[in-house]
């Protein structure tokens, strides 16, 4: 990635209205990001390794009373979340502008390197760029680890929760989460954003992740880019309490 404006960041901290987490429930907490591993708090793990990355900006979007202090005591901007994760990644972008990347409080795996090295791994003319991690990789990494993997010609890829939107284009990548949001239960709708010959494409076994992600980019007129991650442990989140358990595990390791 060329030398620009200052990277801030964004840590998607959020919940659903009504909706019930079950790592957050299985710890007694008003939301996982307030979880403790190894003394600390999920999301000030997070918040960390951004700073320890060089990032000097840093905004926390949440809505919960608990979350919000400990954003604050953590010296970030606390950010109101929106209907959705894509409109919270608006109200941000609008905030902070370009670069700025995106991370979520469950990535309580993050390592300062994993940040370096996707930015650094990003293609200089990519508006937008998502880091993604091979199966090989995360099973090596973490062997018996449970992920959900779209599988395309070059194999399954799981995501890693960083995201880069480098310039003002990246508006059209976040309005189309938006639409694909919107259409979570319209799956064709979904389908018909990606093109025929991309379906196509996809249909025969041909299409890689590199040129999934790139078709998808031409179609909405911005340059994208998938960019492999070096650790399989960077797909790693918590998403529920086996996800917890072994993550507590790879941290109280000597």
């Amino acid at each position: 990635m060329p030398a620009a404006a200052p990277i801030s960041a964004l840590v998607l901290a959020g919940s659903r209205p009504g909706a019930r987490d079950p790592v957050a429930e299985a710890e007694g907490v008003a939301h996982k990001a307030l979880v403790p591993i190894v003394g600390e708090q999920m999301l000030a793990r997070v918040v960390d390794a951004l700073r320890h990355a060089g990032i000097a900006q840093i905004a926390v979007s949440a809505n919960e009373p608990e979350v919000v202090a400990l954003a604050t005591r953590l010296g970030c901007i606390v950010l109101p979340t929106a209907s959705g994760p894509s409109a919270s990644v608006a109200t941000a972008f609008a905030t902070l502008g370009a670069p700025m990347l995106v991370t979520t409080a469950d990535h309580a795996l993050l390592q300062p390197d994993w940040v370096r090295d996707f930015l650094a791994d990003t293609p200089a003319d990519a508006d937008v760029a998502v880091l993604l991690a091979h199966r090989t990789a995360v099973e090596r990494a973490l062997p018996g680890t449970r992920r959900t993997y779209l599988r395309l010609a070059d194999g399954g890829w799981s995501g890693c929760n960083l995201f880069l939107l480098a310039n003002s284009r990246a508006t059209a990548a976040i309005e189309t989460w938006a639409a694909v949001e919107a259409d979570r239960k319209r799956p064709w709708r979904i389908a018909a954003r990606l093109g025929a010959g991309t379906l196509w494409c996809y249909a025969l076994g041909r299409l890689t992740m590199a040129e999934a992600i790139a078709r998808l980019g031409r179609r909405i007129g911005i340059i994208a880019a998938s960019v492999p991650a070096r650790d399989g442990l960077a797909a790693v989140d918590v998403d529920k309490p086996s996800d917890l358990k072994q993550v507590r595990s790879l941290l109280e390791r000597p």
